[in-house]
């Protein structure tokens, strides 16, 4: 069975690029020529208009689930729709929840998640519960071929109020030891790619601390958000990665997907996707390529 880090990085191949786009649709940004009176319906529309735009473009999307539950039941069975019609599509797919617990409750949502109720290619997972929060996830890893990535070092300015603190009995900062236990989880999961499919979330707005978290975690694959609307560059993704140019999906979501005009129609919309996807394609392999 093919874990998720060596699907991901075949993909990356395929693709020739390492990005990943976001769907997190919000209501007040959907363009107008979709018919809003069903929730469901709309976001679902929505989506299928983005992935019918970039799915031979991009090897994996990412979908956050809180931008669905926010619509209670009609929400949820948009998510659902679009993880099986990007599945249809070839893509893998993130699920960004950040949901887990302890004991029983984590084994439900990592069976909801990345189980057979969802069925995702994997899922975000905050270690802050401890290996008790984490370990139902990665059993289902092994079991499945899917994948997780661990909260780390995450893009948002915030992130230093309890990330960067200085833990007394390493006198290294709280991340640096998230980062051991990420790679000590990993170390079972590594696939014929040389990656883990235990991976992390390296905000791209923290390019140093990425060079230091890189160099703690060589062979997990990074989950990078903050690249485009919270002021990544393509250049702070670069210590993202490893030597061999593999080992991070970049992602953007409002920098692809929102548009200020939504009396656009829907022909305009779906190149208006395509071309910022093509974009940041470029800027993003300019990088690498360099």
């Amino acid at each position: 069975m093919q874990n998720f880090a060596d699907k991901l990085i075949n993909e990356i191949k395929e693709k020739g690029n390492p990005c990943m786009v976001g769907l997190d649709p919000r209501l007040d940004h959907i363009p107008n020529f979709i018919n809003k009176e069903s929730t469901s319906t709309a976001l679902f529309e929505y989506n299928k208009i983005i992935i019918d735009s970039i799915y031979d473009l991009v090897p994996v999307i990412k979908i956050q689930f809180a931008f669905y539950i926010e619509h209670g039941v009609e929400g949820v069975e948009a998510f659902k729709n679009t993880i099986l019609y990007a599945k249809e599509k070839g893509l893998l797919v993130v699920i960004d929840s950040k949901s887990n617990d302890i004991g029983s409750t984590a084994e439900a949502y990592a069976n909801a998640f990345i189980g057979s109720t969802f069925d995702a290619d994997a899922v975000t997972v905050t270690p802050y519960l401890g290996s008790d929060g984490i370990m139902p996830f990665v059993k289902i890893c092994k079991e499945k071929g899917k994948g997780i990535f661990i909260l780390v070092k995450t893009s948002n300015k915030s992130s230093g109020d309890f990330q960067d603190k200085i833990l007394k009995d390493t006198d290294k900062e709280m991340y640096e030891s998230v980062a051991s236990m990420v790679n000590s989880l990993g170390s079972d999961l590594i696939g014929e790619s040389g990656y883990s499919s235990i991976g992390a979330v390296v905000g791209a707005t923290y390019p140093e601390q990425a060079k230091v978290l890189r160099k703690l975690m060589p062979k997990a694959l990074f989950l990078v958000p903050g690249y485009g609307a919270q002021g990544g560059t393509a250049m702070s993704t670069l210590p993202c990665f490893n030597d061999d140019m593999f080992g991070a999906v970049i992602h953007s979501s409002r920098g692809i997907i929102f548009t200020n005009n939504l009396d656009i129609s829907k022909e305009d919309y779906s190149k208006f996707v395509r071309e910022n996807t093509e974009k940041m394609i470029a800027d993003i392999k300019s990088v690498l390529n360099n």
